[in-house]
């Protein structure tokens, strides 16, 4: 189905956008809010209903109605026949990702100044759907991060459920300290929940923003600047095991990215040569202390490809100078994933020393 922006089609007055009353979720919450983002939504007359007649007077209507088409810019994602998913997915879009669909390129260009047929907004597209949105879409609609026949028998740890955006949302509908606006009535009780909903797609909206400012600002630029220090990896290990970065750069992302691509590229590759080690300052003022940092064996892992070397762990300065032999040292963490140095060469050698052993 074509992307392309339906915000061209639409009308530059002020129009109502209409989604459900009653209880409300992260999906239909983020979908008003991104629509408000654009020019023709903003202002906006925003109706919760179930009513179809008061919803057929809605110029758009996301989350309700049993209906998708964007020529009419209807966003429903619960009819029986509805498949819809953002490109090569498999998770089935809900009205947020319905929106994000159609509106996406267009939000982030405005809000980035870049071109909305640019190869970095799509960048931007893919990436916010893939780190944000997608979750949202298969949250609402039941969807499971992994296969029963993988989680048969495990027992979570501990509940994080209590901690993600979907569940905060949730936790507004019977929000008592969000009373209505001043100029409802008190016992409006439809006003108490439209302000709620309010709040919740403030919540989502800002959530999402934020997102979107750290990739084009900070994740986006270091793409050529991760790049490069891998083109060069091979400089302090012949293996192209280290990694080594001139100032604070957000690098995982973009290297699992890279590794993968060279791996597609080259299968016959040694996943022994995979990068284990990354260095960088810890800030950009000169003099700066340097940190090792040892690569996870997955982007949101907390285990590592190789922590440091194990005799290291837990000591600092000069006990861990002399243990090491390297001179400079400040510190290992107990668990290895991370140490210092007092200067770029220190955590060369570090690096070196560590890979050998």
């Amino acid at each position: 189905m074509s992307t392309s922006p339906a915000s061209k089609r639409l009308k530059t007055s002020p129009l109502l956008l209409g989604t459900h009353n009653g209880h409300f979720h992260a999906d239909e919450a983020l979908a008003v809010y991104l629509l408000r983002l654009l020019p023709t939504y903003n202002p906006s007359t925003l109706i919760r209903t179930r009513d179809p007649a008061v919803l057929s007077t809605c110029h758009t209507v996301v989350d309700v109605g049993g209906e998708y088409d964007p020529s009419q810019n209807r966003y429903d994602h619960h009819q029986r026949t509805f498949s819809s998913t953002f490109l090569d997915k498999k998770t089935k879009l809900s009205s947020a990702g319905l929106v994000y669909l159609h509106f996406g390129k267009v939000i982030i260009a405005l809000r980035t100044g870049l071109d909305a047929g640019s190869e970095d907004v799509d960048i931007l597209w893919r990436k916010l759907y893939n780190e944000f949105i997608e979750a949202i879409d298969a949250n609402d609609n039941g969807i499971s991060m992994y296969p029963p026949t993988e989680t048969a028998g495990l027992t979570k740890r501990f509940n994080e459920s209590g901690i993600t955006l979907s569940s905060l949302v949730s936790d507004l509908n019977n929000d008592e300290t969000i009373a209505a606006s001043p100029a409802a009535p008190s016992d409006d009780r439809q006003a108490v929940e439209d302000t709620r909903f309010l709040a919740a797609s403030n919540l989502m909206g800002t959530s999402f923003l934020r997102k979107l400012s750290g990739y084009h600002k900070s994740w986006l630029p270091a793409r050529s600047t991760v790049l490069a220090a891998y083109n060069d990896r091979f400089k302090d290990d012949a293996q192209g095991r280290i990694l080594v970065f001139k100032e604070p750069t957000p690098w995982k992302d973009h290297l699992y990215t890279f590794e993968s691509s060279s791996s597609s590229s080259s299968p016959s590759s040694n996943t022994t040569s995979r990068v284990l080690y990354v260095l960088y300052p810890e800030s950009a003022d000169q003099g700066a202390k340097w940190r090792i940092q040892a690569v996870p064996v997955s982007k949101d892992s907390f285990e590592s490809r190789k922590p440091l070397p194990e005799a290291w762990r837990g000591l600092r300065d000069e006990e861990l100078s002399a243990k090491s032999g390297v001179e400079g040292c400040v510190f290992v963490h107990a668990s290895g994933f991370i140490g210092g140095n007092v200067s770029e060469e220190g955590a060369r050698e570090m690096a070196r020393r560590a890979v050998a052993m």
